[in-house]
């Protein structure tokens, strides 16, 4: 799978043990940052992750912050994306098979790094079930135009 990321300062150290993670499993990774501790802001890297996302470029995505929330606050706000904040292994595989969730959103101080992997395995394994859960989809997704 090819799987854009991005963190900002908050979520650095969890995303890089994430993406050497993916790289092990043999998915094409693109870090689009950031790559030191400086402080910077989550919108800078959660909006080229969503568009990578949106456009094909890539087959999901994982942000990753203090929270998660900002990540998936901005994400969500691309046409196309629809970014789930997740801390436990039944909502990763929940809200791929019910919400067709492309982008994981992580909290670096809400998970662990070893509960973290566990979440992106369980995430990326889900399949989307479609059925009933195409049209609750459509209804969201229409908001897009609107």
């Amino acid at each position: 799978m090819r799987i854009v990321t991005g963190s900002d300062h908050g979520g650095l150290t969890l995303k890089a043990a994430l993406v050497a993670r993916l790289r092990a499993q043999g998915h094409d990774v693109e870090d689009v940052g950031t790559h030191d501790a400086s402080s910077c802001d989550y919108p800078d890297f959660a909006i080229p992750v969503g568009n990578a996302v949106a456009s094909g470029a890539a087959d999901f995505g994982l942000l990753v912050c203090g929270t998660g929330q900002g990540m998936a606050m901005t994400a969500n706000r691309i046409p196309g994306v629809r970014a789930a904040v997740v801390a436990d292994t039944f909502t990763a595989r929940a809200t791929r098979q019910h919400n067709d969730a492309n982008v994981l959103c992580l909290g670096e101080r809400v998970v662990g790094p070893g509960l973290a992997g566990d979440i992106l395995d369980a995430f990326l394994a889900a399949t989307f079930e479609g059925g009933r859960h195409t049209g609750r989809i459509a209804k969201f997704t229409a908001l897009e135009k609107a």
